[in-house]
């Protein structure tokens, strides 16, 4: 299925559900529990982009080419499969040290070779943390530029964690940068780098 009813609009995706692993729930836990004193703060996520979010970019849109009716059927891209078979995920966010982490968990129907996370799908978990990371702290931005070297191939429905932060900001531009490694930490699959740029105000 590509669309939900509207329940299943608001219904939180990033809180475990049936499908996920052990080791998603057990980082979802760790994160969870840092909480707790603040200093980590957990990420809902939804089928469809807040309302605030969606007035921030609908400057952007050509009223002929994205008419409401059409913008009334929308949902984000990773959370458009059932619960299992594609992007299974969790973000948590640290204001001091302006960090991104990306609990995430590729299912069945993201495959690339045989048994394992097609690239493409690792890039646009890569791209959604680090887009993540640069609204938090950054203010509203697109992608300009990523580029990401691929280390070691992901197994397929394993869990990785993506770690973002943001290196720094020039004027519009921001710069962030991302790594994503097992939940050991002991195989690095990939890093990343991109720059963002902030929209001009005018246009927010």
């Amino acid at each position: 299925r590509s669309f939900s009813s509207e329940e299943g609009f608001l219904k939180d995706c990033s809180v475990p559900n049936p499908s996920w692993n052990k080791d998603l729930r057990l980082l979802f836990d760790q994160f969870t529990k840092k909480c707790e004193n603040g200093s980590w703060k957990h990420l809902s996520s939804y089928k469809r982009g807040p309302a605030t979010r969606i007035k921030d970019f609908k400057n952007f849109l050509d009223p002929e080419h994205m008419k409401e009716e059409q913008m009334s059927q929308t949902q984000l891209f990773t959370r458009s499969f059932d619960e299992g078979l594609g992007f299974e995920y969790v973000m948590f966010y640290n204001e001091v040290e302006k960090r991104v982490v990306c609990l995430f968990q590729g299912g069945p129907y993201l495959e690339g070779a045989p048994g394992f996370l097609h690239g493409g799908a690792l890039a646009t978990m890569v791209d959604a943390t680090l887009a993540t990371c640069v609204m938090i702290f950054g203010g509203v931005a697109m992608t300009a530029n990523l580029n990401i070297n691929y280390k070691r191939p992901v197994p397929l429905c394993s869990v990785v964690v993506i770690n973002s932060q943001l290196d720094k900001v020039e004027g519009r531009k921001c710069f962030v940068s991302c790594n994503v490694q097992s939940v050991d930490e002991k195989t690095l699959y990939s890093e990343a780098t991109s720059l963002f740029i902030k929209l001009k105000p005018s246009l927010t």
